[in-house]
């Protein structure tokens, strides 16, 4: 059987070929956060669990990872982001059952998760609920609101995961509007909160399986393109598709990530 790690880089490179065929960019955000997807598909998710993409511009990481289990085809990835493709640029629902909404207006998939955690808690229903955000993404007011809910609510199975790169759109999230410590502010909630390498395969593992009393936070501190040499840790890597030679370079670089 493949090691986890094997898995990864295979997916990464197929996320690399997804989008160097289609000419899209957003990769930097999709590199950052492939890590955790893929532990959390592989090792953590179980049949009643479910996931959000809040952070709906890293819809590529997401089919990559589904590919990557063989719930999509390589026939499916070439349709990415083409005319009347169902893997659009943002994650559509209703085709297929591990994409649950649409998301991408960023700050939208906490509330939309928070509320599957309230109908499980609810129902009794087994199984939790993980919602990944982007860093930036917190200067969204309905993020905030959603947080009141779930901890006035203490929606036991839920999972917030941030993916923090600490990049977005127009520059650094110090830059456009710093929030400062997140972990603070989610502690002042009430919240556990935990902060751990995003890229470090074990500890993503032990911290997206653990279970506890009321909703919880996972800062996971990531790379914007990480593993490609021109692309870590800049922003334009946010929007820029690559052409052919830098497509070509990023496959070589990932082969050197240790």
């Amino acid at each position: 059987m493949e090691s986890l790690e094997q898995n990864i880089l295979k997916t990464k490179k197929r996320l690399l070929q997804m989008h160097f065929e289609s000419g899209v960019g957003h990769i930097g955000g999709n590199l950052s956060c492939l890590d955790s997807l893929m532990v959390l598909y592989h090792r953590v998710l179980k049949k009643d669990d479910l996931f959000v993409l809040s952070k709906g511009h890293s819809a590529g990481s997401l089919y990559s990872v589904l590919w990557s289990l063989g719930r999509l085809t390589d026939e499916d990835l070439k349709l990415f982001h083409k005319e009347h493709t169902k893997l659009s640029g943002h994650p559509s629902p209703n085709w297929i059952q591990e994409i649950t909404f649409a998301t991408g207006s960023l700050g939208h998939g906490l509330p939309l998760a928070a509320g599957l955690a309230l109908a499980k808690k609810l129902k009794k229903d087994s199984g939790r609920v993980f919602c990944l955000t982007s860093d930036g993404e917190w200067q969204e007011g309905s993020n905030w609101e959603a947080l009141i809910f779930a901890v006035h609510r203490q929606l036991d199975s839920l999972t917030l995961m941030i993916d923090s790169n600490g990049l977005q759109g127009f520059g650094t999230t110090q830059e456009v509007a710093s929030l400062n410590s997140l972990k603070e502010k989610f502690l002042s909630f009430g919240m556990p909160v935990e902060e751990i390498d995003g890229h470090d395969l074990k500890a993503l593992e032990k911290t997206w399986g653990k279970k506890t009393r009321g909703p919880r936070a996972v800062i996971a501190h990531t790379e914007k393109g990480r593993g490609v040499s021109f692309m870590k840790n800049k922003m334009e890597w946010h929007y820029l598709p690559m052409n052919e030679s830098q497509y070509r370079q990023a496959l070589v670089d990932l082969d050197k990530e240790p």
